[in-house]
Formats: structure tokens, C-alpha cells, sequence
């Protein structure tokens, strides 16, 4: 009987884990560049009831009896399925088309990659800079701040396809300034650590960064301009999955209830 309470108590935490992971998807509906989580379970161990034996006429039994002893969270997935393209009205905000992620200087000097590419120019000593919007510099090809030095008027900046910065020259044509936006890849993008705006870490479950401009292997992608990566979380799948979470929440909080009557029933057979 104890054992009853105890699957259900884990059920009940378990699915509370869930319905924060299902409110966080939601909470970042319209977060630019937010990749949707799932929340994955598990059993836990089995205990023996009865090892396999003989009948009475020596036969074997084929199976033994094994109970259950309830459920926990084996991880929670992120899912990096493309997002919608929505127009952002800024000649800086850029939207990736595949699986490369931007590259941004952190403050402690590391990496962090994100799908979020709503970026900005900002003056430094050192010309202008685009940054995100955590003031995090973005990274080239070859991972070093992309920053233009002279007068540059930021609204006329246009990038490629393959993202190739261009700027009009004296007879308005677009030339190159031989600096391109840095995008990576990962062979398990689910393994990166999460980081709080959009931005994700290099772990050693995600492997390591693969550049897509030195890598021939990749599937390239394409950025394009004037436009961000809306999140992928579909709100009508995640309120089906809160109303089974909370069901089922429901239902291991009546195997308790159950059980606890069962219990007090056996107690009271005495009187």
C-alpha cells in the first residue's frame, strides 16, 4: 500500500515539472529565436515481488512479478524546428533559414549562439559594432567582432544571402566589405546549455562548433534581412499538452486519495 503512495506522489511531481516546462513554452510565445522544450519521463526501479519458479507439476513459469515504483523526468528536449519568419522593420535584424545558429561574444570572453537575430549598430571606440540586443558582439566567419571602421550609414549596410555585408559605393552599386556573419552548426543542437535570451552554450553532449564557412559537409543556411525567426512553440499543441498534464496530475493525486481510504478501511477492520 505504500508503495501505491509513493507512484503517485512521484507522478504528481513529475507532471508539476511538466506544466512548467508547457507554461515556459508558452510564456515565450513571441520570443524571437525561442526553440520549444519537451519534457521527457521514465520509470523507475522495479521491485520483485516473486522470482520466476516452478507450478505445482514442476512446469516453469515464464515470467516473474515485478511492481513498478513510479515515474521521474529524464530530461527535457529542446526541439530546434524552424520558426515562422516575421518582419521586424529593421535593416539590422536578420532571420536564419536552416540550422546555423549567429555566434556572439559573451562578457566572459566565451561564445554563445543563438537563433535571435535581432541585432543592432552601436558606436564603439573602434567604429561601429553589431551587437544583440544584450550588447553581446556578433562574430564573423572567424569569430571576431564584426565592427566598421569609417563613416558608414548603418541604414544602407545590406547583407546576402550567405551572409556577405555590402555597401553602396559612389555610383550606388553594392560592394562587398569583405565581412561575413559567422554561422554554426552542431551534430546534437538538443545538448547545448540553455542560457537565458535565446542564447545557448557549447556542451560536451552538443559536440563542437562547426563553422559553415570552412565546413563542405554542412547544409548551408541563409540569413535574411529585415526580418527575425519568430518562435517555433505551436500554442495549441502545448494547451492540449497542459490540459493532459494537469489530468494526469488529477489522477496521481487520486491514487493517493485511494489509497490513503484503503489504508484507513484496513485500520478500522479491527474495531
Amino acid at each position: 500500500m505504500v508503495r501505491s503512495l509513493w507512484s503517485g506522489a512521484t507522478g504528481m511531481l513529475a507532471q508539476q515539472t511538466a506544466v512548467d516546462v508547457i507554461s515556459n513554452n508558452i510564456a515565450n510565445v513571441n520570443t524571437a529565436g525561442f526553440k520549444t522544450s519537451q519534457m521527457e519521463f521514465k520509470s523507475l526501479l522495479y521491485q520483485e515481488l516473486q522470482a520466476k519458479t516452478t507450478s505445482a507439476n514442476g512446469d516453469t513459469k515464464p515470467i516473474d512479478s515485478q511492481v513498478g515504483l513510479g515515474v521521474r523526468n529524464s530530461s527535457i528536449t529542446t526541439i530546434f524546428t524552424q520558426g515562422a519568419f516575421l518582419e521586424a522593420g529593421s535593416d539590422s535584424a536578420f532571420a536564419i533559414g536552416g540550422e546555423g545558429l549567429f555566434g556572439v561574444r559573451l562578457r566572459d570572453g566565451s561564445t554563445g549562439y543563438t537563433r535571435n537575430g535581432d541585432f543592432h549598430f552601436g558606436i564603439t571606440t573602434q567604429g561601429l559594432e553589431l551587437t544583440d540586443s544584450n550588447g553581446n558582439a556578433v562574430l564573423d566567419t572567424k569569430g571576431n567582432p564584426i565592427r566598421l571602421n569609417g563613416d558608414y550609414t548603418t541604414s544602407k549596410v545590406s547583407i546576402s544571402g550567405d551572409g556577405e555585408l555590402y555597401y553602396p559605393n559612389e555610383e550606388g552599386q553594392p560592394e562587398s566589405l569583405n565581412i561575413r556573419i559567422g554561422l554554426w552548426q552542431f551534430n546534437n543542437p538538443a545538448g547545448l546549455e540553455k542560457m537565458d535570451g535565446s542564447l545557448y552554450k557549447e556542451t560536451a553532449a552538443s559536440g563542437r562548433p562547426l563553422n559553415e564557412a570552412d565546413n563542405n559537409t554542412l547544409s548551408k543556411s541563409k540569413v535574411v534581412q529585415g526580418y527575425l525567426e519568430g518562435s517555433n512553440v505551436q500554442l495549441a499543441d502545448e494547451m492540449v499538452n497542459l490540459i493532459i498534464a494537469q489530468r494526469a496530475y488529477e489522477a496521481n493525486s487520486r491514487v493517493i486519495t485511494t489509497s490513503d481510504t484503503m489504508m484507513q478501511q484496513a485500520n478500522q477492520l479491527k474495531q
